[in-house]
Protein backbone atom coordinates (compact mmCIF):
# COMPACT_ATOMS: atom_id res chain seq x y z
CA UNK A 1 0.00 0.00 0.00
CA UNK A 2 1.38 3.41 -0.86
CA UNK A 3 1.34 6.31 1.55
CA UNK A 4 -0.95 9.04 0.29
CA UNK A 5 -4.41 10.35 -0.26
CA UNK A 6 -5.91 6.96 -1.09
CA UNK A 7 -5.35 5.63 2.44
CA UNK A 8 -8.43 5.25 4.65
CA UNK A 9 -8.69 7.76 7.55
CA UNK A 10 -6.84 5.47 9.98
CA UNK A 11 -3.95 5.12 7.54
CA UNK A 12 -3.67 8.84 6.91
CA UNK A 13 -3.72 9.55 10.64
CA UNK A 14 -1.06 6.93 11.36
CA UNK A 15 1.18 8.36 8.65
CA UNK A 16 0.98 11.84 10.14
CA UNK A 17 1.71 10.47 13.61
CA UNK A 18 4.85 8.55 12.67
CA UNK A 19 7.05 11.57 13.32
CA UNK A 20 5.34 12.38 16.61
CA UNK A 21 5.47 8.80 17.83
CA UNK A 22 9.24 8.74 17.78
CA UNK A 23 9.53 12.14 19.46
CA UNK A 24 11.83 13.31 16.70
CA UNK A 25 12.88 16.88 16.03
CA UNK A 26 13.44 16.14 12.33
CA UNK A 27 11.61 18.79 10.27
CA UNK A 28 8.21 17.67 9.03
CA UNK A 29 9.21 18.15 5.38
CA UNK A 30 12.04 15.63 5.63
CA UNK A 31 9.85 13.17 7.51
CA UNK A 32 7.34 13.16 4.69
CA UNK A 33 10.17 12.58 2.19
CA UNK A 34 11.81 9.71 4.09
CA UNK A 35 9.80 8.36 7.04
CA UNK A 36 12.64 6.02 8.03
CA UNK A 37 14.81 8.99 9.01
CA UNK A 38 12.58 9.67 12.02
CA UNK A 39 13.17 6.24 13.48
CA UNK A 40 16.86 6.26 12.58
CA UNK A 41 17.21 9.58 14.40
CA UNK A 42 15.58 8.03 17.44
CA UNK A 43 18.02 5.11 17.26
CA UNK A 44 20.95 7.53 17.30
CA UNK A 45 19.42 9.35 20.28
CA UNK A 46 18.89 6.15 22.26
CA UNK A 47 22.08 4.22 21.49
CA UNK A 48 23.52 4.84 24.94
CA UNK A 49 20.34 3.75 26.72
CA UNK A 50 20.01 0.68 24.53
CA UNK A 51 23.53 -0.37 25.50
CA UNK A 52 23.16 0.24 29.26
CA UNK A 53 19.80 -0.20 30.97
CA UNK A 54 18.04 -2.23 33.70
CA UNK A 55 16.41 -4.55 31.13
CA UNK A 56 19.78 -6.24 30.40
CA UNK A 57 18.94 -6.18 26.70
CA UNK A 58 18.90 -3.45 24.00
CA UNK A 59 15.53 -1.98 24.94
CA UNK A 60 14.09 1.36 26.04
CA UNK A 61 10.56 1.95 27.38
CA UNK A 62 8.68 5.07 28.38
CA UNK A 63 5.07 6.03 28.92
CA UNK A 64 2.73 8.94 29.41
CA UNK A 65 -0.79 9.59 30.64
CA UNK A 66 -2.71 12.72 29.73
CA UNK A 67 -6.04 13.93 28.36
CA UNK A 68 -7.75 10.61 28.94
CA UNK A 69 -5.12 8.54 27.12
CA UNK A 70 -2.38 6.16 28.22
CA UNK A 71 0.48 5.41 25.85
CA UNK A 72 3.62 3.30 25.98
CA UNK A 73 6.56 3.62 23.59
CA UNK A 74 9.14 0.85 23.36
CA UNK A 75 12.30 0.85 21.23
CA UNK A 76 14.52 -2.19 20.79
CA UNK A 77 17.20 -3.83 18.70
CA UNK A 78 16.41 -7.27 17.33
CA UNK A 79 19.00 -9.57 15.82
CA UNK A 80 16.82 -10.69 12.92
CA UNK A 81 17.55 -8.89 9.62
CA UNK A 82 15.06 -6.34 8.36
CA UNK A 83 13.78 -8.37 5.36
CA UNK A 84 12.80 -11.21 7.72
CA UNK A 85 11.17 -8.80 10.19
CA UNK A 86 9.23 -7.07 7.44
CA UNK A 87 8.03 -10.31 5.85
CA UNK A 88 6.82 -11.56 9.24
CA UNK A 89 5.17 -8.43 10.61
CA UNK A 90 3.40 -7.11 7.54
CA UNK A 91 1.07 -10.14 7.37
CA UNK A 92 -2.14 -9.88 9.43
CA UNK A 93 -2.38 -13.63 10.09
CA UNK A 94 1.04 -13.55 11.74
CA UNK A 95 -0.22 -10.95 14.19
CA UNK A 96 -2.74 -13.44 15.53
CA UNK A 97 0.15 -15.79 16.34
CA UNK A 98 1.75 -12.83 18.16
CA UNK A 99 -1.28 -11.51 20.02
CA UNK A 100 -2.40 -14.92 21.32
CA UNK A 101 0.81 -15.15 23.39
CA UNK A 102 -0.49 -12.37 25.66
CA UNK A 103 -2.22 -13.79 28.73
CA UNK A 104 -5.39 -11.74 28.17
CA UNK A 105 -5.82 -12.72 24.51
CA UNK A 106 -8.22 -15.63 24.24
CA UNK A 107 -8.73 -15.77 20.46
CA UNK A 108 -7.63 -14.01 17.28
CA UNK A 109 -8.60 -14.50 13.66
CA UNK A 110 -7.67 -12.41 10.63
CA UNK A 111 -10.34 -11.82 8.01
CA UNK A 112 -11.17 -9.33 5.27
CA UNK A 113 -14.17 -7.05 5.56
CA UNK A 114 -14.63 -5.01 2.43
CA UNK A 115 -11.19 -4.10 1.15
CA UNK A 116 -9.33 -4.15 4.46
CA UNK A 117 -8.04 -6.84 6.83
CA UNK A 118 -9.59 -7.04 10.30
CA UNK A 119 -8.29 -8.92 13.33
CA UNK A 120 -11.13 -10.26 15.45
CA UNK A 121 -9.59 -10.45 18.92
CA UNK A 122 -11.17 -11.70 22.13
CA UNK A 123 -9.65 -10.59 25.41
CA UNK A 124 -10.44 -11.73 28.92
CA UNK A 125 -8.93 -13.03 32.13
CA UNK A 126 -5.33 -14.16 32.55
CA UNK A 127 -6.61 -17.67 33.29
CA UNK A 128 -8.70 -20.23 31.41
CA UNK A 129 -11.98 -18.73 30.23
CA UNK A 130 -14.87 -19.69 27.90
CA UNK A 131 -14.82 -17.57 24.77
CA UNK A 132 -18.42 -16.48 25.40
CA UNK A 133 -17.29 -14.72 28.58
CA UNK A 134 -14.55 -12.71 26.84
CA UNK A 135 -14.76 -9.33 25.10
CA UNK A 136 -14.45 -8.96 21.32
CA UNK A 137 -12.36 -6.17 19.79
CA UNK A 138 -12.22 -5.71 16.04
CA UNK A 139 -8.83 -4.32 15.07
CA UNK A 140 -8.57 -2.74 11.64
CA UNK A 141 -5.18 -3.58 10.14
CA UNK A 142 -3.18 -1.31 7.85
CA UNK A 143 0.28 -1.53 6.34
CA UNK A 144 1.26 2.14 6.22
CA UNK A 145 4.71 1.57 4.74
CA UNK A 146 6.55 -1.51 3.45
CA UNK A 147 9.66 -0.31 1.63
CA UNK A 148 13.26 -1.59 1.60
CA UNK A 149 14.11 0.82 4.44
CA UNK A 150 10.93 1.13 6.49
CA UNK A 151 8.00 -0.91 7.79
CA UNK A 152 4.99 0.65 9.51
CA UNK A 153 1.91 -1.30 10.54
CA UNK A 154 -1.01 -0.02 12.61
CA UNK A 155 -3.83 -1.90 14.34
CA UNK A 156 -6.77 0.11 15.65
CA UNK A 157 -9.97 -0.71 17.54
CA UNK A 158 -12.59 1.96 18.18
CA UNK A 159 -14.16 0.30 21.24
CA UNK A 160 -12.82 -1.78 24.10
CA UNK A 161 -14.08 -3.22 27.42
CA UNK A 162 -15.37 -1.13 30.32
CA UNK A 163 -15.78 2.00 28.24
CA UNK A 164 -12.19 2.13 26.95
CA UNK A 165 -11.74 3.17 23.32
CA UNK A 166 -9.34 4.05 20.51
CA UNK A 167 -6.95 1.16 21.02
CA UNK A 168 -3.87 1.46 18.81
CA UNK A 169 -0.81 -0.70 18.21
CA UNK A 170 1.80 0.90 15.95
CA UNK A 171 4.82 -1.13 14.86
CA UNK A 172 7.72 0.40 12.96
CA UNK A 173 11.05 -1.08 11.91
CA UNK A 174 14.14 0.05 10.00
CA UNK A 175 17.29 -1.83 8.96
CA UNK A 176 20.65 -1.05 10.56
CA UNK A 177 24.17 -1.69 9.41
CA UNK A 178 25.39 -5.10 10.50
CA UNK A 179 22.11 -6.86 9.81
CA UNK A 180 20.17 -5.85 12.92
CA UNK A 181 16.75 -4.19 12.95
CA UNK A 182 15.57 -1.26 15.07
CA UNK A 183 11.95 -1.61 16.18
CA UNK A 184 9.46 0.85 17.66
CA UNK A 185 6.24 -0.35 19.28
CA UNK A 186 3.63 2.17 20.44
CA UNK A 187 0.59 0.94 22.37
CA UNK A 188 -2.19 3.26 23.51
CA UNK A 189 -5.83 3.49 24.45
CA UNK A 190 -8.25 6.17 25.64
CA UNK A 191 -10.78 6.17 28.44
CA UNK A 192 -13.62 8.32 29.74
CA UNK A 193 -14.51 9.00 33.35
CA UNK A 194 -16.36 5.70 33.89
CA UNK A 195 -13.54 3.65 32.38
CA UNK A 196 -10.92 5.49 34.44
CA UNK A 197 -12.87 4.87 37.65
CA UNK A 198 -13.14 1.16 36.80
CA UNK A 199 -9.39 0.95 36.11
CA UNK A 200 -8.56 2.80 39.32
CA UNK A 201 -10.87 0.51 41.31
CA UNK A 202 -8.97 -2.50 39.92
CA UNK A 203 -5.64 -0.90 40.78
CA UNK A 204 -6.78 -0.27 44.33
CA UNK A 205 -7.88 -3.90 44.83
CA UNK A 206 -6.65 -6.85 42.74
CA UNK A 207 -3.99 -4.73 41.03
CA UNK A 208 -2.78 -2.87 44.09
CA UNK A 209 0.69 -4.46 44.07
CA UNK A 210 1.29 -4.08 40.34
CA UNK A 211 3.89 -1.66 38.99
CA UNK A 212 5.43 -0.67 35.70
CA UNK A 213 9.07 -0.30 34.68
CA UNK A 214 9.84 3.41 35.04
CA UNK A 215 11.88 4.06 38.19
CA UNK A 216 10.43 6.95 40.20
CA UNK A 217 12.84 6.93 43.16
CA UNK A 218 14.27 4.84 45.95
CA UNK A 219 12.86 3.75 49.28
CA UNK A 220 14.69 4.24 52.55
CA UNK A 221 16.01 0.67 52.31
CA UNK A 222 17.60 1.45 48.94
CA UNK A 223 15.10 -0.54 46.87
CA UNK A 224 13.84 1.11 43.70
CA UNK A 225 10.30 2.40 43.44
CA UNK A 226 8.43 2.01 40.17
CA UNK A 227 5.62 3.82 38.43
CA UNK A 228 2.19 2.46 39.26
CA UNK A 229 -1.39 3.38 38.35
CA UNK A 230 -2.47 3.77 34.75
CA UNK A 231 1.06 4.30 33.47
CA UNK A 232 2.08 1.07 35.12
CA UNK A 233 -0.75 -0.71 33.27
CA UNK A 234 0.27 0.58 29.85
CA UNK A 235 3.95 -0.13 30.46
CA UNK A 236 3.25 -3.74 31.41
CA UNK A 237 1.10 -4.37 28.36
CA UNK A 238 3.49 -2.60 25.99
CA UNK A 239 6.25 -4.88 27.26
CA UNK A 240 4.08 -7.99 26.96
CA UNK A 241 3.21 -7.18 23.35
CA UNK A 242 6.84 -6.48 22.48
CA UNK A 243 8.02 -9.74 24.05
CA UNK A 244 5.37 -11.52 21.99
CA UNK A 245 6.80 -9.96 18.81
CA UNK A 246 10.30 -10.96 19.91
CA UNK A 247 9.19 -14.54 20.64
CA UNK A 248 7.45 -14.81 17.28
CA UNK A 249 10.51 -13.61 15.38
CA UNK A 250 12.81 -15.91 17.35
CA UNK A 251 10.67 -18.97 16.61
CA UNK A 252 11.07 -18.50 12.85
CA UNK A 253 14.47 -20.19 13.20
CA UNK A 254 12.91 -23.62 13.83
CA UNK A 255 10.68 -25.81 11.62
CA UNK A 256 7.01 -24.70 11.43
CA UNK A 257 5.81 -27.68 13.47
CA UNK A 258 8.01 -26.63 16.39
CA UNK A 259 7.32 -22.90 16.28
CA UNK A 260 4.30 -22.78 18.57
CA UNK A 261 6.07 -24.54 21.44
CA UNK A 262 9.12 -22.33 21.03
CA UNK A 263 6.98 -19.18 21.02
CA UNK A 264 5.15 -20.23 24.18
CA UNK A 265 8.29 -21.19 26.08
CA UNK A 266 10.27 -18.16 24.92
CA UNK A 267 7.48 -15.69 25.77
CA UNK A 268 7.03 -17.13 29.24
CA UNK A 269 10.77 -17.12 29.89
CA UNK A 270 10.98 -13.51 28.70
CA UNK A 271 8.22 -12.18 30.97
CA UNK A 272 9.64 -14.07 33.93
CA UNK A 273 12.81 -12.01 33.62
CA UNK A 274 10.69 -9.21 35.11
CA UNK A 275 8.68 -10.96 37.85
CA UNK A 276 8.00 -7.77 39.82
CA UNK A 277 6.04 -6.41 36.86
CA UNK A 278 4.89 -9.35 34.75
CA UNK A 279 4.58 -12.58 36.72
CA UNK A 280 1.00 -13.84 36.81
CA UNK A 281 0.74 -17.64 36.55
CA UNK A 282 3.00 -20.69 36.48
CA UNK A 283 4.63 -21.95 33.31
CA UNK A 284 2.70 -25.22 33.05
CA UNK A 285 -0.64 -23.42 33.47
CA UNK A 286 0.32 -20.83 30.85
CA UNK A 287 1.57 -23.32 28.26
CA UNK A 288 -1.41 -25.66 28.61
CA UNK A 289 -3.88 -22.77 28.41
CA UNK A 290 -2.24 -21.34 25.31
CA UNK A 291 -2.08 -24.71 23.58
CA UNK A 292 -5.84 -24.98 23.97
CA UNK A 293 -6.41 -21.40 22.88
CA UNK A 294 -4.29 -21.93 19.78
CA UNK A 295 -6.37 -24.99 18.89
CA UNK A 296 -9.52 -22.91 19.35
CA UNK A 297 -7.98 -20.21 17.20
CA UNK A 298 -7.80 -22.61 14.26
CA UNK A 299 -11.57 -23.05 14.18
CA UNK A 300 -14.24 -20.50 13.25
CA UNK A 301 -16.42 -19.28 16.09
Amino acid sequence: MRVGEHLPPLGRLATVLLACAAGSTVPVQSVWATPATVLLAKYTELRGKLADNPFQKPLYLDSREDSGESKGNLYALVSEPFPMVQAALKEPTHWCDILILHLNTKYCRASVEGAWPVLKVNIGRKSEQPIAQSYRLDFSYRVIAATPDHLAVVLGAAKGPFGTRNYSILLEAVPLQGGQTFVHLAYSYAYGTAAKLALLAYLETAGSRKVGFTVTGKRKDGQEEYIDGLRGVVERNTMRYYLAIEAYLGALSVPPAAQLEKRLNDWYAAVERYPRQLHEIGKEEYVEMKRRENLRQQAEL
